[in-house]
């Protein structure tokens, strides 16, 4: 008995060492995680962003090979940024602007610094001016949990099938979760696929929490409005995101209700001006106009707060939208994908009775919030409204293809049913006389 209590001490001391080791914290990384592109609106240009966990120096270096020293180098800054949880988490955001890019190339890149490095990724850089054909992937609602549409938009992505992706809002449900937490494994999880296109995006209802500030800090838009509103062109088309939030959300101020529909009329001007260089204009936001899901959300209220304003008549974006000939309306926030006919104030206002979307007279409004989220997904009214095309209520999401000034080609991916196309339509509109639907 004697022998062995020296032996038993032991064991519980290498125990207790071994509890202590594997339940200390690791020490702050300064590796970059959570890599990120957007487009700056700048032709040439790229920036990357991306987090760490100690302030150090922000530095992409890249090249034109696959493997080997990568020549050039760009420097930026990183923002701290403290998430409004009750622990204060503390992360440091880098961004960093490349700058003279050579238009559709293929990039390979690493950031980080010398404290640590990422893995290396690729990116095609933007080809200049009207005359190409841009394909984007389109969806909302995608969750860090149940996150559908990721594994095929992962592999779309590797076989180069776009140029951008839109991200109509709500991420991760939700960014600000467990103190951030769930934000950064989103952002691990869309890297694989952000890291390689510009991730375009809008706030949807889901980044609310500390007045939208997981999303401001953590993707970076261009304009001065930390991603709320701002514009952008590509190929033939003028993109324009903005929040349909701030209609929702009047304690962080009123005044943004007026500030962004100011902005957005002025924008509008400017890219109706401008159809002979640029002849289709698109919109992105969240919460639809329009919608008919059995619930009782903003889009499902004949008045509403996005398409006829504040108390049915102040800000409504709806006339502005078909005023300025707005072609093609992109939203989320229903769990489903719905097509419209081209619509305006309820009314069906088709091409003709046998090629509905050739030569419109009305916007084309697309709801895209199936890619997948701890929600599932929404359920459909019995019966369809007049003014509703198609509603498929599947995860997938949304290919965009520009061809040309003239024509859009719009198809809804299936992941339900394995990547099965399960809408597909055209939207033809002429070059002259292409202005104003009023």
């Amino acid at each position: 008995m004697c022998s062995f209590r020296p032996c038993w001490t032991c064991c519980c001391l290498l125990l207790f060492f071994s509890l202590e080791v594997q339940g200390s914290p690791k020490p702050p990384s300064a590796a970059p995680e959570q890599v990120h592109l957007s487009y700056p609106g700048e032709p040439g240009s790229m920036t990357v962003t991306w987090t760490t966990w100690v302030p150090v120096p922000s530095e992409v270096q890249y090249g034109l090979q696959p493997s080997g020293p990568l020549p050039f180098q760009a420097r930026g800054t990183f923002s701290p940024f403290v998430d409004g949880g009750i622990l204060r988490r503390k992360l440091y955001i880098h961004r960093v602007t490349l700058r003279g890019l050579l238009p559709g190339v293929q990039y390979v890149y690493r950031c980080g610094s010398a404290q640590g490095w990422s893995r290396r990724f690729r990116f095609r850089a933007l080809k200049k001016g009207p005359h190409w054909s841009p394909r984007l992937a389109v969806f909302g609602d995608l969750g860090a949990d149940n996150p559908r549409a990721l594994p095929r938009l992962r592999r779309d992505t590797q076989q180069g099938m776009y140029d951008a992706v839109l991200h109509v809002g709500d991420f991760a449900y939700n960014l600000d979760q467990d103190n951030g937490r769930v934000g950064d494994r989103f952002m691990k999880l869309i890297e694989p696929v952000a890291a390689s296109l510009p991730y375009m995006t809008c706030p949807g209802n889901h980044e609310e929490r500390y007045n939208f500030s997981n999303y401001k800090a953590r993707f970076s838009m261009p304009g001065n409005t930390e991603g709320l509103w701002y514009s952008w062109d590509l190929g033939p088309a003028h993109i324009i995101s903005f929040s349909t939030e701030v209609y929702f959300f009047l304690h962080y101020g009123r005044h943004l209700v007026e500030r962004q529909f100011h902005w957005l009329e002025s924008d509008l001007q400017k890219a109706n001006e401008n159809r002979a260089v640029r002849p289709w204009i698109i919109t992105m936001g969240h919460r639809p106009m329009y919608c008919s899901n059995a619930d009782l959300d903003d889009c499902t209220w004949h008045e509403s707060k996005v398409r006829k304003g504040l108390r049915g008549k102040f800000y409504g974006l709806e006339d502005l939208f078909y005023k300025y000939g707005v072609d093609l309306q992109l939203w989320a926030h229903e769990h489903s994908y719905e097509r419209l006919w081209p619509i305006y104030n309820y009314q069906v206002l088709n091409g003709s009775q046998e090629m509905p979307y050739t030569h419109p007279r009305g916007p084309v409004h697309i709801i895209t919030g199936s890619a997948g989220c701890e929600e599932l997904l929404t359920p459909f009214t019995l019966f369809p409204r007049p003014w509703s095309a198609l509603r498929v209520k599947e995860y997938g999401y949304t290919r965009l293809h520009i061809l040309n000034g003239t024509h859009v080609h719009i198809q809804q991916v299936s992941d339900d049913q394995d990547g099965k196309i399960v809408d597909d339509v055209w939207v033809v509109r002429p070059l002259l006389g292409r202005m104003m639907y009023l």
